[in-house]
């Protein structure tokens, strides 16, 4: 019962994506106390006063960026009851971008600034253009392998998994470096809605730690917040 009222309460919102109209880059709002979320109904709640607040925010910020046409994000929910808690940016067909979050992590969140900073960075991926730049890594990686692979007298199959794995070095080259891009300016998206990304963060808090490893896809928790206590500082300052 839990899961299938936040799968109504959400899908009455976000069948395709929120309407709203972007204005020119709006004061700072105040953070305001988020309060817990507690139960399916809240969340689902939660989870629409975010979109509604930060979804425009982004919009803007993207527009001091990119062209209006690649800054109408749509908002999207994975309902598969099966889907670990996770977030991401993608493109439709149109070229249009798509935040996506899972049913999971939407329950999981324990207030709204950590709905409106995941929020935050997943648009700041597409803002920064981490999709394309990750891509444009991973072939020119796949294209080097392969030509080693074929100097040294390699086969054909052995041509085929050395580009396969020098794609997924290639994509894995900047992942951390993207990661904590997104997080600054993810920082600052979800403060300019009005929420507080310092708390937002804490959302790291009770992931995985993973480390420091070589060609990691994410950089270690600490350094995470680290970036966000930075650009919140800076941002702050630069309100006063």
């Amino acid at each position: 019962m839990r899961v299938q009222v936040a799968v109504v309460l959400a899908g009455l919102l976000l069948a395709g994506c929120v309407p709203t109209t972007t204005a020119p880059m709006a004061p700072v709002p105040a953070p305001q106390d988020s309060a817990p979320i507690h139960g399916a109904d809240q969340a689902a709640r939660a989870f629409v006063e975010v979109v509604t607040r930060v979804e425009p925010v982004a919009e803007q910020v993207c527009q001091t960026r990119l062209a209006p046409q690649y800054c109408r994000f749509r908002i999207a929910i994975d309902d598969r009851l099966d889907s670990p808690p996770n977030a991401f940016q993608t493109l439709d067909d149109a070229g249009r971008p798509v935040l996506v979050f899972t049913l999971a992590l939407i329950l999981e969140a324990q207030n709204e600034d950590e709905l409106a900073f995941v929020m935050g960075h997943e648009a700041a991926h597409h803002i920064l253009g981490h999709m394309a730049r990750q891509q444009q890594s991973a072939a020119t990686g796949a294209v080097l392998a392969g030509t080693l692979a074929s100097l040294g007298g390699g086969t054909a199959a052995d041509v085929e998994a050395a580009q396969t794995m020098g794609a997924q070095l290639g994509a894995r080259s900047f992942s951390k470096d993207y990661e904590l891009e997104a997080d600054a300016l993810g920082t600052e998206i979800a403060w300019r809605a009005g929420f507080d990304p310092a708390t937002g963060a804490q959302f790291f808090a009770r992931l995985p730690d993973p480390g420091n490893r070589f060609l990691g896809s994410h950089p270690p928790n600490a350094q995470r917040i680290q970036t966000v206590d930075r650009t919140l500082a800076a941002l702050q300052t630069g309100a006063r």
